[in-house]
């Protein structure tokens, strides 16, 4: 169901995408109506939220059933209300992922707005949308008498024209809920030091999810059903030298470990040093000893010396079972996502970097050795054309079946065959919007009404 209007997008990025979803070969295979009616789908489903949460249990810590009991528990005690009315909590297995939980979101929902408004940044409405409550950063406006305990309504600002410290805000927005205040205006914008915290208590949000804030933080890990399905893909053996360059904020180098049972060696790199410590509390709270985190430029991980002698980059050609390249990209696939700014340099800035990091990626993977290239946008260029580089310029690389395989084949588009397009794995969820409703089962739902993602598996000859 539509509830907010199509993904905010400068008109060149629009008319950009346009050309990827209606390029020829679209074209020729599904007629002009149905590629119009895709992008369409696509600009409009990109702003709404998935219809469930997808929870990724530390199945080497504990059965998956025992964490299924235990999140109900947790959930059940979260939700309770004062009129002690039984609360039901349902949490599914995934019938064909050993270690991912579905729990479905109900939205949207009847919520009526009030006359007392609190302003967010997308990002932070965005996380609204998927369960969170308003932590005090993301408030940009709100009433100039607001007081901890006032009852308000919360919106996003669609565009990033809103002033902070504004007492109102008529431009372009979505209405995400209804909340309580924690705290004074005067605590949010009228002191010296930031203020941290929850700002506002989501009472009423407009698609209600639970909230995974403190609840069994190392046995049930908030992670997107794709992301997950990545870690499978990989298909990571206990003993292997695994590489994930591009590492932050850890949860797909935490799964690599844990589906190794921490049995080997998992290296970590990532360039932003201030992102470094959330992969190693990520690794600690998690309990795996085999996660090894190093700040520092993958494209730069090769080492020109052979005879070298230390532990941490850059590497020897060649000394990895396995290489994890999940590549920095525009991020156009991610859900939900009312506004991107960007302008058509900046999205088409990343296509350069992938391809350097490949370089890398295949110099340090051994003989016999899988890649796997993923990215969480929707283009051609960081996805399907990537591939097709890939494979003219790596002759040694031959693509791979992958497991699961629950997400879309390959885009067209880019010239590659109907055989290698079925080896790829498209997440598209506008092929199915407005089409998957809430009486569908959850897992149906659930592999289809994701974010918008794309992998790749590569066998090194």
């Amino acid at each position: 169901m539509s509830t907010f209007p199509r993904i905010s997008l400068r008109p060149e990025v629009t008319d950009y995408l346009k050309n990827v979803f209606l390029n020829k070969e679209v074209l020729a295979a599904v007629g002009h109506q149905e590629a119009e009616s895709r992008f369409q789908r696509l600009l409009t489903c990109l702003s709404h939220p998935p219809s469930y949460t997808c929870v990724r249990a530390s199945t080497h810590l504990a059965p998956l059933e025992e964490i299924r009991q235990k999140l109900g528990e947790e959930l059940k005690k979260q939700m309770c209300t004062s009129s002690e009315k039984e609360v039901s909590v349902q949490i599914l297995p995934h019938p064909r992922i050993p270690d991912v939980l579905l729990l479905p979101v109900d939205g949207p929902r009847p919520v009526e707005q009030l006359s007392s408004e609190v302003v967010v940044g997308a990002q932070c409405g965005s996380a609204v949308l998927r369960g969170a409550n308003v932590f005090v950063p993301g408030i940009l406006a709100s009433p100039k008498f607001m007081k901890a305990g006032d009852v308000v309504s919360v919106f996003s600002d669609l565009e990033g024209r809103c002033t902070r410290g504004a007492t109102s805000f008529q431009g372009m927005r979505g209405f995400v809920g209804n909340g309580v205040a924690q705290i004074d205006r005067s605590g949010i914008f009228c002191t010296d030091v930031a203020a941290k915290g929850v700002g506002v208590r989501m009472v009423e949000p407009l698609y209600q999810s639970p909230s995974f804030d403190g609840v069994l933080p190392n046995l049930a890990f908030l992670q997107n059903l794709p992301s997950v399905v990545v870690g499978h893909v990989l298909g990571p053996l206990p003993g292997e030298r695994i590489l994930d360059m591009c590492a932050a904020p850890g949860g797909k180098t935490c799964h690599i470990a844990a589906l190794m049972r921490d049995q080997g060696e998992v290296v970590a790199l990532e360039k932003i040093k201030n992102k470094i410590d959330r992969i190693r509390q990520n690794a600690k709270m998690l309990q795996l000893n085999s996660v090894k985190v190093y700040c520092f430029n993958s494209t730069k991980a090769v080492s020109s010396n052979s005879a070298q002698e230390h532990e941490g980059p850059p590497f020897s050609a060649e000394s990895f079972d396995r290489v994890l390249l999940d590549a920095p990209c525009s991020g156009l696939g991610q859900r939900p996502s009312m506004s991107c700014t960007w302008s058509l340099k900046e999205l088409r800035s990343y296509q350069p970097l992938q391809r350097k990091l490949f370089h890398a990626a295949v110099q340090l993977l051994k003989k016999g050795g899988v890649i796997v290239y993923s990215t969480c946008t929707v283009t051609l260029a960081e996805n399907e054309e990537q591939v097709a580089w890939a494979l003219e310029t790596f002759p040694c690389l031959t693509l791979q079946p992958q497991e699961p395989h629950i997400g879309s084949e390959g885009m067209l588009g880019a010239g590659l065959s109907p055989e290698q397009l079925r080896l790829l794995q498209r997440f598209s969820p506008e092929l199915t919007w407005d089409q998957t409703g809430a009486a569908a089962p959850l897992p149906y739902r659930a592999d289809r009404d994701t974010i918008g993602f794309f992998i790749a598996k590569f066998l090194k000859k």
